[in-house]
């Protein structure tokens, strides 16, 4: 080959990919929108129950595209083989990144379900809940058992995470749980996951508390707070007292990658018109 034709062939390459990369950049940057929320199937959990394919597809068709489980009656997969569960969300174009899992203190049930979240490529695995505690000895022993889960899960190509509720954030002898377990487990091998609805209840800022543990929240639970008379409950985002229009950019800033929506109450509506008006609202936003 020529030098002249090489040259020339060098260039006319050059100057495709110069003249593709501000729409690739678009088109990048707009599936990275379209992806930026998933949903906490907890929140759809009675319909889907019923029919899980009918209304998988129907959250797709909300703009969901990104899947959050939860381990109920019918396991993570909802009745399914792992990899039969990841067809149907490939099919529907989506993804499931994450479930809640039970059981994390019996470390052999754990290791089964990090080997099957791992095989079809989930990235994290999630201990959900742990109630209140009577002891500080209580919190100190789940630090333990969240490292434990982050070793094992690790060795299967994902990772562990804790959700808080509110209490964690209620000091007991001077210290506050939720600190505890961040400070004792091992940032190596456990992240976190936040439920700003949870942490606003307990009268911490979400913000704030990030910057207290920089880089350690890479999930966040988007589900809004509206006042009653007995006290609160989640309802449907933007209708409550969370500004999440200006929280989501500054969330979105501190390492956040996933950011999910869970609605647990449906006061004046159902739990799928609730999923497809959250999915319509965070459209509307930009982070």
């Amino acid at each position: 080959m020529s030098n002249s034709r090489r040259s020339f062939l060098r260039g006319a390459a050059l100057t495709t990919l110069a003249m593709s990369m501000p729409f690739k950049n678009e088109l990048m940057a707009m599936a990275s929108k379209s992806n930026a929320f998933g949903l906490q199937l907890w929140s759809v959990k009675q319909a889907l129950a019923k029919d899980p394919l009918a209304v998988l597809k129907q959250l797709s068709d909300n703009g969901y595209k990104k899947i959050e489980s939860f381990e109920g009656a019918k396991g993570m997969f909802w009745g399914m083989k792992n990899t039969e569960f990841k067809k149907v969300m490939d099919d529907l174009g989506m993804n499931m990144v994450s479930s809640h899992c039970n059981d994390t203190g019996d470390l052999v049930s754990f290791e089964r379900k990090a080997a099957a979240a791992g095989e079809i490529g989930l990235k994290y695995l999630i201990c959900a809940f742990k109630g209140p505690q009577k002891s500080l000895d209580n919190f100190k022993k789940f630090t333990d058992e969240f490292n434990a889960c982050g070793e094992i899960a690790k060795k299967h190509g994902l990772r562990f995470a804790y959700h808080n509720h509110d209490y964690s954030f209620k000091a007991m002898e001077g210290i506050v749980p939720q600190d505890l377990m961040m400070d004792g487990t091992n940032p190596d091998l456990v992240d976190f996951e936040m439920d700003m609805y949870w942490t606003v209840a307990a009268g911490v800022d979400p913000i704030a508390y990030m910057d207290k543990h920089p880089n350690r929240f890479k999930l966040v639970h988007v589900k809004d707070l509206s006042k009653t008379a007995t006290g609160h409950e989640s309802c449907v985002i933007g209708k409550g007292t969370i500004d999440y229009k200006s929280l989501l950019p500054k969330v979105a800033k501190r390492g956040v990658q996933h950011m999910i929506v869970e609605q647990e109450a449906y006061t004046g509506t159902n739990e799928l018109d609730a999923a497809r008006d959250n999915a319509a609202y965070l459209k509307t936003l930009k982070w």
